[in-house]
């Protein structure tokens, strides 16, 4: 089975590499460094009648003054009809960006906000898994597992209702 991963992309630009992703999103807190800012990470995936195609989606908010984005698509080339292994991929290709954020990156997102910590500045990581726990869900019986996953790694998992950066950012690339 060979994987087609395309570079990163948005609206405005493509071929991004993983530094050209890391640049945009320093320099976008390097505009207002007294924000409070998330960096998340969330992969949705769509069954199509000839592949499989996972979005990820990564995205660094500042809580109320916007946030920039970008998402990188892979392909399988079949249908992945199986929920649990649709979800465990997905939730490893989160994985697999988050792992590239690793300490040096983190501290020099961190050492932005730093000296204004005092002042209410701040940064989190969270990972987002397109699942969710409540009844009707047919994730439900995955959410320990995946929640695990990512918290292994040091990142706070949300689902579903508060997974939108893979339930709505990431979703609509799937289609």
């Amino acid at each position: 089975m060979t994987l087609q991963i395309l570079p990163f992309q948005n609206l405005k630009e493509k071929n991004l590499t993983f530094e050209d992703v890391f640049e945009r999103i320093l320099h976008f807190m390097y505009i207002q460094p007294r924000g409070n800012y998330k960096l998340i990470v969330g992969t949705d995936s769509q069954v199509h009648p000839a592949h499989t195609l996972f979005i990820t989606g990564i995205v660094i908010q500042n809580a109320g003054k916007g946030a920039w984005a970008c998402i990188r698509k892979c392909s399988v080339p079949r249908k992945m009809l199986h929920l649990h292994e649709r979800i465990s991929f997905e939730t490893s290709l989160t994985e697999e960006i988050v792992a590239l954020f690793d300490e040096e990156k983190k501290n020099q997102m961190i050492d932005i906000v730093l000296p204004f910590i005092y002042q209410g500045a701040s940064f989190t990581m969270e990972g987002h898994l397109d699942i969710g726990a409540g009844s009707r869900n047919k994730t439900k019986e995955y959410v320990a597992e995946m929640v695990a996953r990512m918290e292994s790694i040091g990142v706070e998992a949300k689902i579903k209702p508060e997974a939108y950066v893979a339930s709505s950012y990431a979703n609509k690339f799937t289609k």
